[in-house]
């Protein structure tokens, strides 16, 4: 038995030594990693690095991000402050909240920071996108895409951008079953931006397939840049051409329509309007340039969208408040068609033959409305933020941003500690966006508020983004009442689309015509 238990006792002292061993080993590896980063600061400045952890050897602090979610920002938030370092996705990453911050980032585009984005997008996006263009091409490709969104086209697609909303919301009243929101107002965005915005005509099973084939492709965007048979990127790569096929004909056509023609959807304004300024685009450039519109209204329309049912359900004051809003401008009372009603036209999405009645006029007189489309955005904005690389090193509240590094700019941790507003940023309170609010946000303190970004990359759908908000709350209220599906309100996943885990699922219910017009809260 003795020379047993010695054999035992010298097994676990190896086991021991060889545990510290590697115990050791790690703690060097990681006390290299951090100075190596530390030595990486730029000598000639004799400002500091942010404050921070880089984390372990090459995966930096990537795990902890994915497996804390939003939480991993926000604790090293409060341990580090408004500008700390860290390592994401194998790159140094400055992460960057406050409205001050945020400015200097946002202004600072083409002169301090450059947009930043993995290889795989400009991939499968393509070379003649507004998201790739720097400098001077980037201005004149945003000059040329400007009148898609100008008040003018605008007024053109809001009433279609009702109708397409007010079937919907009469499409989940007569369900019959719970409806996942967040998969419903994914669908919907597409079909609105594909037939609405850049004038596709599709009947719903073609419109249903170039949807899964778009989805597919969006899927892949954030991939790695490895063009394998059972890549990501081989797949989107498959994805996208089959999209160029299909917007191939529809451009052709229009390229054949005569010139002087009022133009009618973004396809025809971006025709024009890159003749009208001597750079008329190839159709190449017209694939891309679709492509990139629906891809910027499809994931954060539908968050949106899904963000707004959800925080209305969860506060029927504000439901209360916008039917009373909407009875006071005289449109408190629904369609009252019933579905499958006679009067629709081919080729659109017939069940109701009454006129949209609501214009960008009437949408700027519904205040309230427009401050909770404004609330919904700042409690849960679609992104998290934007990535940025800097293009020299430059000075960041009282640290030195080296150049190379990459830089985030948050979006939601600058809302959720903005001190301009009277109530606590953690509640849902619409009314801080009013009139007598609005001095709150003036001059730089703009920057308190940036759902949609800022400066020279700000959102050009802005505007259009808020409309359709706007236009689906007013259906909304006044056609029907929701509830959940589910025993309790799902959690919120943050990265990389703000939406719940399980799709937000819901029962909807039409309202009775009198309800409509001045009955009960949900």
């Amino acid at each position: 038995m003795f020379p047993w238990g010695l054999s035992c006792l010298s097994v676990l002292g190896a086991a021991g030594t060889a545990l510290l061993g590697a115990g050791l080993l790690l703690s060097l590896a990681q006390h290299l990693w951090t100075l190596r980063w530390t030595l990486s600061r730029d000598r000639a400045s004799a400002l500091p690095l942010p404050k921070g952890s880089m984390g372990w050897p090459f995966f930096g602090e990537t795990l902890h991000w994915l497996v804390q979610g939003s939480r991993f920002h926000s604790s090293r938030r409060e341990r580090y402050g408004t500008v700390f370092k860290t390592h994401l996705l194998g790159r140094p990453v400055i992460r960057v909240s406050g409205a001050e911050n945020v400015r200097t980032i946002l202004l600072g585009e083409h002169r301090l920071v450059r947009s930043q984005w993995p290889q795989s997008a400009h991939i499968l996006l393509g070379s003649h996108t507004l998201l790739g263009a720097v400098g001077e091409p980037h201005r004149r490709r945003r000059k040329v895409l400007a009148r898609v969104f100008s008040r003018a086209a605008l007024e053109r697609y809001v009433p279609r951008l009702q109708g397409a909303l007010r079937r919907e919301v009469r499409s989940w009243c007569a369900a019959g079953g719970p409806v996942s929101v967040y998969d419903a107002t994914k669908a919907l965005t597409f079909r609105m931006a594909a037939r609405i915005l850049l004038g596709l005509r599709l009947d719903e099973a073609q419109c249903a397939t170039l949807a899964r084939t778009f989805e597919r492709f969006v899927e892949n965007i954030f991939s790695l840049p490895l063009d394998t048979s059972l890549s990501g990127l081989r797949g989107g790569i498959r994805a996208r051409d089959q999209l160029h096929q299909h917007l191939e004909e529809a451009i052709a056509k229009k390229l054949r329509e005569d010139k002087g023609s009022e133009p009618g959807d973004a396809l025809d304004l971006i025709i024009q309007s890159s003749r009208e300024l001597g750079q008329e685009l190839s159709v190449q450039e017209l694939k891309e340039s679709a492509v990139e519109l629906l891809f910027a209204a499809f994931f954060t329309t539908a968050s949106a969208s899904t963000s707004l049912i959800l925080l209305l359900l969860q506060h029927p004051a504000a439901v209360t408040k916008i039917r009373q809003e909407l009875v006071a401008q005289g449109l408190g009372r629904a369609c009252g068609c019933a579905p499958g009603a006679a009067g629709a036209v081919a080729g659109s999405w017939p069940d109701c033959g009454c006129e949209p009645e609501l214009s960008l006029a009437a949408l700027g007189r519904l205040r309230y409305v427009d401050c909770v489309v404004k609330e919904v955005l700042r409690l849960l904005p679609p992104v998290s933020g934007g990535y940025r690389t800097a293009l020299r090193t430059f000075e960041l509240d009282g640290y030195q941003i080296p150049k190379g590094w990459s830089v985030m700019y948050s979006i939601r941790d600058t809302h959720e500690t903005a001190a301009v507003y009277r109530s606590p940023p953690e509640g849902f309170d619409p009314e801080r966006f009013g009139s007598a609010r609005e001095d709150a946000r003036s001059g730089s303190s703009r920057f308190h508020y940036i759902p949609f970004g800022g400066g020279a990359r700000s959102c050009l759908g802005q505007e259009l983004a808020q409309a359709v908000l706007q236009l689906l709350a007013v259906e909304l209220v006044r056609t029907a009442r929701w509830e959940l599906a589910t025993p309790a309100f799902p959690a919120m996943q943050t990265v990389p689309i703000v939406h719940p885990v399980d799709g937000l699922r819901l029962f909807f219910h039409r309202l009775a015509p009198s309800a409509a017009g001045d009955g009960p809260c949900l």
